[in-house]
């Protein structure tokens, strides 16, 4: 019988998109838990700087961890896990390859132990006449494919270890709703029948797959504040709790996700009432 596991400490993360937003909350919430942490960023190197530096000033929990200190020291005396910033375009796959090349060397793993696909790109055009074809397939390129290709990377060292976590950051898109069009739509659709299939296929692997599904999360490159959705679907007059979420709040249920093995094959809507 398969043993329950659901340590995190000195595990490795993956978290694409971490330059900001829900990518960036991810990776305080599963660096206090003392994760090692492999971030990707697109354009924005000063900001995933800023993350790392903010990132060894705050506590790590007691008896997590694993590598090297700071480079510049331990600042509590303990030891803290690893933080590695990768540049990766997540819509080639060469890109992603070199990045997990670039984790066996900086971390000598062969992939990550928790893979945060959370890198996205959604342009708010709900009229299908004015998706160009180029954007569609850009959009499900970003949303869709990526996760397929680092999911097909990461599982096998995962089988092999007989322990993974994949939680894909999907949105209440996938259900049909959301503010940003069919192109969108489809794609999350799409990560979210992934998602189902490959926690189907490797639960025998000890290999979790979930999503979360967000609306309306504020503080983000989509959603930077509640006036940017006044009078859409989204306007927070339009959600039962009066507010947009925060990327915070969708790194609580990543974090459950990670240290509940129990659960796979799940889709939770974190979406302030705002019904699907």
């Amino acid at each position: 019988m398969a043993k329950v596991d659901n340590e995190i400490r000195g595990k490795l993360a993956l978290i694409t998109g971490a330059s900001g937003g829900i990518g960036a909350a991810c990776a305080r919430a599963l660096w206090q838990q003392g994760v090692n942490l492999a971030l990707t960023y697109s354009s924005s190197e000063d900001k995933i700087n800023a993350l790392k530096d903010e990132l060894w000033g705050l506590p790590v929990s007691q008896d997590a961890s694993t590598s090297p200190s700071s480079p510049s020291g331990d600042n509590d005396g303990a030891p803290h896990p690893l933080i590695s910033t990768h540049r990766v375009d997540v819509g080639s796959a060469d890109d992603i390859s070199r990045l997990f090349r670039s984790i066996q060397e900086l971390h000598g793993r062969d992939g990550p132990d928790i893979l945060v696909s959370n890198a996205g790109h959604g342009k708010r055009i709900p009229d299908i006449a004015d998706i160009s074809i180029e954007e569609f397939d850009y959009t499900i390129d970003i949303n869709l494919r990526a996760s397929f290709i680092l999911s097909k990377l990461s599982i096998p060292p995962m089988a092999a270890r007989k322990w993974g976590r994949i939680i894909f950051v999907s949105s209440i898109a996938a259900h049909g709703a959301g503010i940003n069009g069919c192109h969108y739509a489809a794609s999350k659709a799409g990560l979210q029948g992934l998602m189902k299939c490959l926690a189907w296929k490797h639960a025998k692997d000890g290999i979790t797959v979930n999503d979360v599904a967000p609306a309306m999360i504020g503080e983000t490159g989509m959603i930077p504040d509640a006036k940017y959705v006044e009078g859409t679907p989204g306007d927070v007059k339009n959600i039962p709790l009066g507010r947009l979420g925060t990327p915070q709040e969708v790194a609580n249920v990543v974090l459950m996700f990670c240290q509940t093995g129990y659960m796979t094959g799940q889709s939770v809507l974190l979406s302030g009432g705002i019904k699907a």
